[in-house]
């Protein structure tokens, strides 16, 4: 058993890490195939290598890769090594990423294309990456330890300020119709970014009333491995004791589960709702 369960969670692990490899190398595809060419700077430390090529020929890998050095030595310090361990992989898969595609304009001149291209690709990379809770570094780490030295300001409002300038400082170089067209790429990207997040744990809450709750809740434990907790109630009409049984289950169980429960109980009262995020046996994990 013990063997059975080592086995999943090294699957787990391998899955995990092979999503970050795909995320990193879909942003790495959109900057250098995208951005870099056409000079479309949309934050993060690789906008500052693309304005960084205006004056020095520095390749972007090598910028990205530097400049989060320091970064990681202080987040080490501060959090440990358990905390910025996916993120170390994932920024040093992205530096790889940039040194292997090669910076290709794919795209001549039509920046709208550049910025939905771009953005399509940048905003499904971060989602898988952000999905396994890890980040490609840059702006997300720095605004992190900026964090610790403004604590009544949210991460959240660092990042975007820090990103913002980054933005603006492009503009600066490479002209307001570039920079205008970036902030597109950026409302693509988050966009993007957050429906593959909301997909990736996206579940939903089961609440059923039945006078069969435990022939409900074993055929649901069985059937589909999912954990079921009764929680006491009673009807105000009848007032009769109840047992309100609560289920958690991903998109596509849902139906299954709601024929189950209507097979077993045609008279079961069930509330749906929708869940953004379980952490737990069977959904994420807390590592």
């Amino acid at each position: 058993m013990v063997i059975g369960t080592q086995t999943i969670s090294w699957k787990k692990k391998f899955s995990s890490y092979a999503l970050i490899t795909v995320g990193t190398f879909l942003m790495a595809a959109g900057t250098n195939l995208v951005y870099e060419p056409l000079s479309m700077v949309t934050g993060g430390f690789a906008g500052i290598g693309i304005i960084l090529r205006q004056f020095v020929p520095l390749p972007l890998w090598l910028v990205t890769a530097v400049l989060n050095v320091p970064l990681f030595l202080v987040a080490a310090r501060k959090f440990g090594m358990v905390f910025v361990r996916k993120t170390l992989y994932a920024t040093a898969s992205f530096s790889l990423a940039l040194a292997l595609i090669p910076s290709l304009p794919i795209i001549h001149g039509d920046y709208l294309m550049a910025a939905l291209l771009g953005g399509a690709l940048n905003g499904a990379g971060l989602g898988l990456v952000f999905g396994r809770g890890a980040s490609t570094g840059g702006s997300d780490l720095l605004s992190t330890l900026l964090q610790l030295l403004f604590p009544a300001t949210g991460t959240a409002a660092i990042l975007s300020f820090v990103d913002g300038a980054i933005v603006v400082s492009g503009m600066l170089v490479f002209g307001i119709r570039t920079g205008l067209y970036s902030i597109v790429a950026v409302f693509v990207t988050t966009r993007l970014m957050d429906r593959i997040l909301e997909g990736l744990k996206f579940a939903k809450l089961l609440y059923i009333i039945s006078d069969r709750p435990d022939s409900i809740s074993a055929a649901v434990m069985e059937g589909f491995r999912r954990g079921v907790t009764a929680l006491r109630g009673r009807g105000m009409y009848s007032g009769s004791p109840k047992n309100v049984l609560m289920c958690a289950v991903s998109r596509k169980e849902t139906p299954g589960v709601i024929q189950l429960v209507k097979k077993m109980d045609e008279r079961a009262f069930i509330i749906i709702s929708d869940v953004r995020e379980i952490m737990g046996e069977g959904f994420e994990t807390y590592d």
